[in-house]
């Protein structure tokens, strides 16, 4: 409990220090939120324009599909907000040497690498993500108990591990190589994926996006929660999910942690 506490003030003071950090520059926060918005905007845009077209998709209904983009969205709105800047940095910082300053701080390195950052503007636009969740189940007249969302807050919070957890593997291969160039831009398009119902894969495209890289799951489980209720099979496989991907992440970084030889050696 004690270790908790000493690791929940160690957040407390990143997270006063990003706040700080981001009202000494409110016009990027500003400007970086309505980006961000904007492009939450143009995805239900997206959403609305294909649907005048049709009434399904994969068998998912107008708003069932809006709902299951807000929760991908807001799992993708926590991941940048908490852990994005952090986790990229840190693999600046192993080619520069300046991960000697994380190995320096009184915590480990991998907390003290990605939870350095918050990014303000990706956890503002979590609220309009959920606002989307929020419309499209009221839009389908569901009405979860307290229970139900809890479940479902949970599975997103599932769902944000995995996507940690692949950008930290991901990451980490900056102890072995000297440019990790195109990972970002690997990981959107992979987010991509996030947002399409379960249903509309098949065959290959199955195996690689549904068991081998969860990216559907993660955001497909949550939505099923709130339109199905509850199903065991789907909550067990995130967690499960959750747990491997996250002990396979601490593992590849221990890994590749063994490796730094520091700035000065």
């Amino acid at each position: 409990m004690a270790q908790l506490a000493h690791y929940f003030r160690i957040w407390l003071a990143s997270a006063r220090y990003s706040l700080v950090r981001a009202m000494m520059f409110r016009g990027d926060l500003f400007i970086w939120s309505v980006v961000e918005l904007l492009w939450i905007s143009v995805n239900v845009a997206v959403i609305l324009v294909i649907y005048s077209h049709t009434t399904t998709v994969a068998g998912w209904s107008k708003y069932e599909m809006l709902l299951l983009v807000g929760t991908s969205m807001l799992i993708q709105r926590f991941l940048m907000g908490f852990f994005w800047s952090g986790i990229f940095e840190m693999g600046r910082n192993v080619r520069s040497g300046l991960f000697d300053f994380t190995l320096a701080q009184p915590g480990d390195p991998l907390f003290m690498a990605s939870t350095r950052k918050l990014e303000l503007d990706g956890l503002l636009n979590s609220v309009a993500a959920a606002a989307i969740v929020a419309y499209s189940a009221w839009k389908l007249g569901l009405h979860p108990s307290a229970v139900a969302v809890m479940v479902y807050f949970c599975m997103v919070a599932c769902g944000v591990i995995i996507h940690y957890s692949a950008l930290v593997m991901a990451m980490s291969l900056a102890f072995w190589i000297t440019s990790s160039q195109g990972v970002e831009g690997s990981y959107f398009t992979l987010m991509e994926f996030s947002r399409l119902p379960r249903e509309a894969f098949n065959r290959i495209a199955s195996v690689i996006f549904v068991w081998i890289l969860p990216v559907v799951v993660v955001s497909n489980g949550p939505a099923r929660e709130l339109l199905y209720g509850f199903e065991p099979w789907w909550a067990l496989g995130l967690f499960v999910a959750a747990l491997g991907w996250f002990a396979l992440a601490v593992a590849v970084f221990r890994s590749g942690l063994r490796r730094y030889t520091s700035a000065s050696s």
